[in-house]
């Protein structure tokens, strides 16, 4: 089959185009004829800092987490799952589990469910990763009707699912963002929109919330972010991060009495530790998406498998609204300008 190869890691690797062996079904396992996968976040930070991340595989790599697309064959022991079922999941990419930047990939079946019938291979292979990261951090937080929820980072990649889901659980929502183009997603999506550089957090607090705080704070930014989020918080609020890798002052956090749910989606791969709730998850994102409750952005870009370098640079460059998405079907190239 064909796959983009990284042979080593550093801020100037380069993918290469090549031809190695397609993967069998073996037990546990199905193999997926991929339609198109997605470039997330971390899938970057792989690339440059490689040695540097416990996660990072080893070289030559085929990175890559989220795909979707068609099962070609079954491995023993896999229950639910027939030849030619259409399925996404987050599945490889990291550790010794081979990505998806390939024609296909032998999925643990655990970690993967039927995609939604009303989304394209391109729109399913966006969700995975920040669905889940979504889903897992608004249920510890303890999402549900009449909740006041704020969400940073409402029209990034996890931001604008969690965003959706927590109006999908009946919940207040309200979403920062930082320039017009984002602004007017968060405000398409449905969310109360806050400016975050020109409206500071007390005086959108006492605006949205009659100065009590939020009842969950979904930090997609985090780092240094958090101490926002700590502010913007009711008294025994949940704060849900999904980047906690920072030496912060939790003196408000304690005096507010909040809760703190750091969200590392990647755990059940990286320890195949409750893989199943990865592929419930997927089943229950599948029903929301079909029931008008979900609707994953996709950037404008469009990139083949050989353009893998541009994608990444795409999602890097920050001009990216919503998903990067690599398709594999034939005629679907057409990368996007880099004059713009």
């Amino acid at each position: 089959m064909k796959a983009m190869i990284l042979d080593t890691y550093g801020e100037n690797a380069e993918f290469r185009c090549a031809e190695v062996a397609a993967p069998a079904a073996r037990a546990g396992h199905v193999v997926v004829r991929i339609a198109a996968s997605s470039v997330n976040t971390v899938d970057t930070m792989i690339r440059k800092m490689g040695a540097d991340l416990p996660l990072a595989p080893e070289t030559p790599a085929i990175l890559g987490m989220d795909f979707a697309g068609t099962v070609e064959s079954i491995g023993n022991g896999v229950e639910g799952f027939e030849v030619g079922d259409e399925v996404y999941g987050c599945a490889g990419g990291l550790a010794d589990l081979p990505g998806t930047l390939a024609e296909y990939i032998a999925a643990d079946s655990r970690l993967i469910a039927r995609k939604p019938r009303n989304l394209s291979m391109r729109e399913a292979a966006a969700l995975p990763l920040v669905a889940i990261t979504a889903y897992e951090g608004l249920s510890r937080a303890g999402i549900g009707p009449g909740r006041k929820v704020l969400v940073h980072g409402g029209s990034g990649g996890v931001g604008h699912v969690a965003l959706q889901l927590a109006r999908h659980f009946g919940a207040d929502v309200s979403a920062t963002g930082g320039g017009e183009k984002q602004l007017a997603l968060i405000e398409r999506l449905g969310a109360k929109c806050i400016n975050y550089k020109t409206e500071p957090v007390s005086q959108y607090v006492e605006r949205l919330t009659d100065g009590k705080g939020f009842d969950i704070v979904f930090d997609s930014v985090g780092g240094e972010n958090m101490v926002n989020s700590f502010e913007a918080a009711a008294l025994n609020g949940q704060v849900a991060s999904t980047v906690a890798m920072c030496e912060l002052d939790l003196t408000t956090a304690h005096f507010k009495g909040l809760s703190l749910h750091v969200v590392f989606m990647l755990i059940p791969m990286l320890h195949d530790v409750r893989r199943e709730t990865h592929g419930e998850i997927l089943r229950n994102l599948s029903e929301i998406v079909e029931a008008g409750g979900l609707v994953p952005v996709l950037d404008e870009s469009r990139y083949s498998l050989e353009d893998t370098g541009l994608a990444h640079a795409r999602l890097e460059s920050g001009r990216a609204m919503g998903k990067v998405v690599i398709a594999n079907e034939i005629g679907d190239r057409g990368a996007y300008p880099e004059s713009t």
